[in-house]
């Protein structure tokens, strides 16, 4: 199969029929072999019902229904493994990206080598403030700690060669950074293409003000795992060897001081336990431990729990 377009959608029941009619067209004009995934995030409306219609007029539409809401990450990682393309499209199912993209964005895969190719909106409908400037300083934070030259990191129109589907895990909220995900996973060859961004035509925006805090202490999260997950001794240790030496130098310090006045009777006024600094001693000398403790601890536990991307399907349709 040359494509998969994964599309993860939460009351979307307005725009899904002209939504699928659009991508069936690009796909036939281009002779492409595919499949179009909705995954249908919880929704309160008819979009199941939809969903279950339009498999019937068209065999090459499937759906993967949850339970209930379980955000973005939950509806592509499900997606990614559903696939069965050679090329996996993501979009969403508002009618603000254009499946017209498609041709494009699967030769950038297959002819040019990319690996992952995210779509740039370089031209943006969205209000101003209550996105746009946000987006922007989000995405050039973004840049500037994970060095993938990327303008817009949260596009929901990317394009992926299959191995890398197959190969990160996306969950909670991690999204907004598969680019960063799949840098860490070893997949280099990160590109972009400029892409039409359309007015929302049906629904309201399902995101809210505090996608931008979620987001960032999303980032943190994956600079680390990325870089300590597999290792968190190399991170904790070093904190904790560092913690412990300052604190037992001062120690011995205090005791070695107290020694040499003793030897030369030269009068002291408080003893080593008197002392502030002999407490923060002690204290950095706990820390260090604790770190220690949480290293090991970490290493113990750094193989992600299996119960992580475990998520109840209430139907599936087409498979």
């Amino acid at each position: 199969m040359d494509i998969s377009v994964v599309i993860p959608l939460l009351n979307e029941e307005e725009s899904l029929p002209e939504l699928a009619q659009w991508i069936k067209k690009v796909m036939d004009q281009n002779n492409f072999s595919y499949e179009i995934l909705f995954i249908d995030d919880g929704s309160s409306d008819n979009s199941w019902k939809v969903i279950e219609d339009l498999g019937k007029e068209n065999s090459n539409i499937k759906g993967i229904r949850f339970q209930r809401n379980y955000g973005k990450s939950a509806a592509l990682n499900v997606g990614f493994e559903a696939t069965q393309g050679n090329v996996v499209i993501t979009m969403d199912a508002d009618l603000q990206d254009s499946p017209d993209e498609i041709p494009e964005l699967y030769k950038m895969i297959k002819e040019e080598g990319y690996d992952l190719v995210s779509g740039w909106k370089k031209v943006r409908y969205d209000s101003k403030w209550a996105k746009n400037i946000p987006s922007k300083f989000f995405n050039w934070t973004t840049r500037k700690i994970s060095k993938i030259k990327l303008h817009d990191f949260n596009c929901g129109l990317k394009a992926y060669h299959s191995d890398v589907v197959k190969t990160i895990e996306v969950y909670g909220e991690m999204h907004r950074y598969i680019p960063v995900i799949a840098k860490w996973a070893g997949f280099l060859r990160i590109g972009e293409k400029v892409v039409i961004h359309q007015k929302r035509k049906y629904g309201t925006t399902k995101f809210g003000w505090n996608r931008f805090i979620n987001g960032y202490l999303d980032l943190i999260s994956i600079m680390f795992v990325s870089k300590f997950g597999k290792k968190p001794m190399h991170f904790f240790g070093v904190g904790g060897t560092l913690s412990f030496f300052i604190g037992f130098v001062i120690t011995i310090w205090l005791i070695i001081q107290k020694l040499i006045n003793m030897a030369y009777n030269i009068p002291y006024y408080r003893q080593v336990t008197d002392q502030p600094l002999f407490y923060l001693a002690l204290l950095a000398m706990i820390i260090g431990v604790q770190l220690f403790l949480t290293g090991f601890l970490g290493e113990m536990i750094s193989r992600n729990s299996p119960e992580r991307n475990k998520y109840i399907i209430r139907a599936k349709n087409n498979f």
